[in-house]
């Protein structure tokens, strides 16, 4: 009568144990991968920037918060960059004829100052309102 009594406790103990652990292991699981095996990838919000001296074209943008942006300045006159300190977005130098990009998150709402950073262009009103709803 013991030994069956011991045989009986070992089967509750290896069936709970193994009860517990697939609770466990479940409650743990990686979220499943789409099928075709990655992520849909959202195109960013793309604005094409004209810079002359001392001025954007458009110098108003507008996006919702979360959208990616994507920044595609030209130059159409003179040296310059286009620059957005709170979200650390900065293209490159450009002369005459010259294009660069920068893409970024809009993770904050309010409405940010675009700028360029060369010299003393801001300050001659070389700037632009990107507005993040």
């Amino acid at each position: 009568m013991n030994r069956i009594l011991i045989i009986f406790i070992f089967a509750l103990l290896v069936i709970g144990s193994v009860v517990v652990y697939g609770r466990q292991s479940q409650s743990v699981a990686p979220p499943a991968a789409p099928q075709g095996g990655s992520q849909p990838t959202v195109a960013p919000k793309t604005f094409n920037i004209r810079a002359a001296n001392f001025s954007f074209t458009p110098n108003k943008i507008t996006v919702k918060q979360g959208d990616r942006v994507k920044v595609n300045l030209t130059s159409v006159g003179g040296v310059h960059d286009w620059v957005v300190d709170e979200f650390n977005a900065r293209t490159s130098r450009i002369s005459d004829g010259q294009s660069a990009s920068v893409e970024f998150v809009a993770d904050k709402v309010g409405t940010f100052e675009f700028y360029c950073s060369i010299g003393n262009h801001r300050q001659m009103g070389m700037v632009g309102k990107l507005i993040v709803n």
